[in-house]
């Protein structure tokens, strides 16, 4: 009882400090605001107009004692503020508000553009396809492979991206270029890049489909060879899946084979084989021979 005494009176403590401590930041914040109000309202009377000899221009447009043009101060855009939307289509120059309009619509269409136009979709079947041979479910999980596939990416990615920086985004950035010329310098990496990768029965596929006759890969337009590019990279990306299955299914059926031989039916066989795979990747440095191969193939 005597406990129970102690808590209310501390809880009654805290609640009249706490309503001791607002009340006097009330009174403070009110004390304040009561003299920058004061103040503010010293360059808003006609006595500062007939000062700064502006009155007569007051009256004559309606200004009242209480109006905010009787004061002396500049109502304009201040130095480096306020929004502005500049665009120089002749020489190419960009004003800050359009670069980050870009900016974000680049932004909006990365994940689009990150897997269908680079060998993000290659990689990262195929290292779905290695989790999947050896039987850990969530081992390594989604955000390691797909880390792993982002800087896979990047690495293979980094010549073409160092071109479009060099031949587009330098040169338009320091208005030398349009934008429709900026896009087209952007355009050539990354169409060489695909072409290197794309199958010509593919590309004959959809040409065939869209009507199209080409007599070289420049005649190719873009909705064509994309499309014709994201065929070639998951038919890539599954015939190396179904090399890295092989290994791992003969582990899978020579398990079986000696279980059933033992009369251990019930035995489930990828709980016996799931330690002689994972040694087996182990031994044969796995990581090494499919990150090379896999790197080797956009080479």
């Amino acid at each position: 009882m005597r406990r129970f005494k102690k808590i209310i009176l501390m809880i009654l403590l805290c609640l009249g400090l706490g309503s001791f401590s607002s009340a006097v930041f009330l009174f403070s914040t009110q004390n304040a605001f009561a003299t920058n109000s004061n103040n503010s309202r010293k360059g808003t009377t006609n006595e500062r107009a007939e000062a700064d000899g502006r009155a007569p221009a007051n009256r004559q447009y309606g200004g009242t004692g209480n109006s905010p043009n009787t004061s002396n101060e500049v109502t304009g855009p201040s130095q480096g503020g306020g929004f502005s939307l500049d665009f120089n289509g002749d020489t190419g120059n960009l004003s800050s508000t359009v670069k980050i309009l870009l900016v974000l619509t680049v932004l909006a269409l990365a994940p689009s553009i990150l897997v269908m136009l680079t060998s993000f979709t290659r990689i990262i079947i195929v290292l779905h396809f290695v989790r999947m041979a050896i039987g850990t479910q969530t081992s390594p999980p989604n955000q390691v492979i797909i880390g792993l596939a982002l800087f896979l990416t990047l690495f293979i990615m980094w010549p073409t991206i160092s071109t479009i920086n060099t031949r587009a985004i330098q040169p338009l950035d320091k208005g030398q270029i349009t934008q429709q010329e900026a896009y087209k310098r952007a355009k050539e990496p990354v169409r060489e890049f695909m072409y290197g990768q794309t199958q010509s029965k593919d590309l004959n596929l959809f040409c065939d489909i869209a009507g199209i006759k080409y007599k070289d890969y420049d005649d190719v337009p873009m909705h064509v060879l994309i499309p014709s590019f994201i065929l070639s990279e998951l038919r890539s990306a599954f015939i190396m899946g179904f090399l890295i299955y092989i290994p791992f299914i003969v582990i899978d059926m020579v398990v079986a084979s000696v279980l059933m031989s033992m009369g251990m039916m019930m035995l489930p066989p990828t709980t016996i084989s799931l330690p002689f795979k994972i040694l087996l990747f182990i031994m044969a440095d796995g990581w090494n021979l499919v990150i090379g191969s896999l790197v080797k193939t956009f080479q």
